[in-house]
């Protein structure tokens, strides 16, 4: 809706599609000035505020202007969207998924009774855990394609710290803890996503955690000498000084042969695989083919009792943004929750979605999460006829396994590559990594988060800030150091804050413009060249802003009266506006000194030479 404004020149009044914008125009040219938002109701401005915090993506939109029945039958589908998939659910979608689920069932089973070894817990234990919470997830969770079960980083993460408060030899109270954690695990993501505080998870960077699981990939990797080399005695830290110590003792040879043959198989099928992509089963079945082939090698030649170790008993929107579709992170917190606190119920410990598993699952065809209830029930079976059959089971080929699986988390790509774009970050990936290797998963994991924070905390404190300079035959300003050959007005300094400005940043703001101030008027008094008269500040960056940051306006405005300077404003955005008039700083500098652009903020700073005009 436009307003009528009266132009300069005569004419009759016209209506403007921009209410924010009104015109002042002479013979020559037109300047746009920077008009006064309208204000909002306090209540109007606190729920968008709300909205936009916790509901940006407007869930509730499909609900709106729609019949009670409606609603229901639209809530219960977002609650469990197998009521939505499902009634287009057909045969040949059944076909993809049950390849899909057999695929990733043999690539599960052996790493759950691997992975159920990180977490200090017998391996029918990790069986478990990709058995219920695959089904739950499957009427619950949005994704298509991520396969859900033990993962190596949670396994680990799990045993390290249980291990500190229970000793895993008193395993009644140790699995009884397990899955206490599990099941707070689980109201806890269940939580987060209820109130949809799934972005809390983004305060931990890419680097961070880039380097947190490199670390942990590593520290894995040694934990699991103890089963390939066939050492008895072996450290319970995981770093890597204490793991290394541990190492050189008494190995079995027997057990070293085993694990670097079929290690180095699993290695050749994964090399495969990549290569191929059409082959990616290979990779997929390898270690279970690994499990059979070495426990039945074990039993015809009776290795155990050669000194053989064996066993008593033997990630979503990367995917979906690769077939389009959309996933809900806070429901997808909700049902991974609701999966783990079922689980631990059931003698599950904590489950999530497997990347490895996933890509898998993506690659083998799958069309829905039936895939996963098809990997369930082959799990199943495997704990009701075939776990007797892995009695066998060396431990070195587990380890292999575990080592195999674990090796593609170390992504030294993406290291170097955010070496060569942000060399903070890469401080935080290392911080991560060195954390997690020569001391702890836990003082790694606290090393990531606390980079992470004093990242977000140097970004906010001490925001950025340029000069500005006019390029060459243009009206465009830009920062001089990005472009050299923006030339500076004589008499005019042009600065911009590329931030928000808050309590945190203010006083940082008012005086490193003042410094940059500094600066040049040491330099033009050296090259004998005209003093500045006017300081513009370009706050079109400028989100937002405070009382803090307005005081500190105003100290700067007192500053540079003192040296005879005037302030000049461009581009305030809207709600910088709004809090520049209710504080009445616009009075105190002048509606007149605040200009659209900094072009014409300079053009007129030109034309007045010794003053602007009021």
């Amino acid at each position: 809706m436009g307003y009528p404004v009266s132009d300069e020149v005569g004419t009759k009044e016209t209506d403007v599609s921009l209410p924010s914008i009104h015109i002042q125009a002479d013979e020559q040219h037109s300047v746009y000035k920077v008009g006064v938002p309208p204000r909002r109701k306090l209540a109007k401005e606190f729920t968008e505020t709300v909205k936009e915090t916790f509901f940006s993506d407007d869930p509730l939109r499909p609900f709106k202007d729609q019949p009670r029945s409606k609603k229901i039958v639209l809530g219960l589908r977002a609650l469990f969207p197998v009521l939505d998939w499902g009634r287009y659910y057909n045969f040949n979608k059944f076909k993809g998924d049950i390849i899909a689920g057999l695929t990733i069932a043999s690539l599960c089973i052996p790493q759950d009774i691997g992975y159920s070894k990180l977490a200090n817990l017998d391996p029918q234990y990790g069986l478990y855990s990709s058995f219920v919470p695959p089904l739950i997830y499957a009427i619950m969770g949005s994704s298509r394609d991520i396969a859900i079960g033990p993962v190596a980083v949670v396994s680990l993460l799990l045993g390290t710290l249980l291990q500190n408060e229970i000793d895993p030899k008193n395993k009644f109270e140790y699995r009884r803890l397990a899955f206490t954690a599990t099941f707070f695990a689980g109201v806890t993501q269940a939580v987060l996503g209820f109130l949809r505080l799934g972005f809390l998870i983004d305060f931990l960077s890419h680097a961070a955690i880039v380097g947190f699981m490199g670390g942990a990939a590593i520290t894995i990797a040694l934990q699991q000498l103890k089963g390939f080399l066939g050492i008895e005695t072996f450290t319970k830290k995981t770093d890597i000084i204490n793991v290394m110590e541990s190492v050189f003792k008494n190995w079995n040879w027997q057990t070293i042969l085993i694990g670097s043959v079929f290690l180095a198989f699993l290695l050749f099928t994964k090399h495969i695989g990549k290569k191929k992509r059409s082959l990616f089963w290979v990779p997929a079945i390898a270690p279970l083919i690994s499990v059979v082939l070495s426990t039945f090698f074990v039993y015809i030649i009776r290795a155990d009792k050669n000194g053989v170790q064996i066993e008593a008993v033997a990630i979503g929107r990367t995917f979906a943004s690769m077939k389009d579709y959309q996933i809900d992170g806070n429901k997808e917190m909700v049902a991974l929750g609701v999966m783990n606190i079922i689980g631990s119920m059931n003698s599950c410990y904590v489950a999530t979605g497997s990347f490895s598993r996933s890509a898998v699952n993506y690659m083998a065809g799958c069309n829905t999460s039936v895939s996963n209830i098809v990997m369930s029930l082959v799990v199943l079976l495997t704990l009701l006829v075939i776990t007797p059959l892995f009695k066998y089971t060396p431990n070195a080929i587990l380890s292999a396994i575990i080592i195999n699986a674990v090796i593609g988390l170390i992504d030294y790509n993406a290291a170097i590559l955010i070496w060569k774009i942000d060399k903070f970050d890469f401080i935080a990936c290392m911080g991560a990594f060195l954390g997690v290797v020569f001391y702890s998963v836990k003082i790694g994991l606290l090393i990531a988060v606390s980079i992470s924070f004093a990242k977000i905390l140097l970004q906010v404190t001490r925001p950025r800030t340029a000069i500005l300079g006019n390029l060459p035959r243009t009206n465009i300003y830009r920062n001089i150091e990005q472009y050299p050959e923006a030339t500076r007005v004589p008499g005019v300094m042009v600065v911009r804050v590329d931030s928000a400005i808050y309590f945190l940043n203010s006083n940082y703001v008012k005086e490193r413009i003042l410094r940059w101030l500094t600066d040049e008027e040491e330099h033009l008094k050296q090259k004998d060249l005209p003093r500045i008269q006017f300081l513009i500040v370009e706050l079109s960056p400028v989100t937002d802003i405070d009382t803090s940051g307005i005081h500190a306006l105003e100290e700067l405005f007192k500053s540079l009266q003192k040296r005879e300077i005037q302030l000049v404003l461009a581009n305030p955005g809207r709600a910088v506006m709004d809090k520049l008039v209710a504080s009445k700083f616009t009075e105190i500098i002048g509606q007149d000194k605040i200009f659209l652009t900094v072009g014409e903020a300079v053009m007129t700073c030109e034309g007045i030479g010794g003053g602007l005009r009021t």
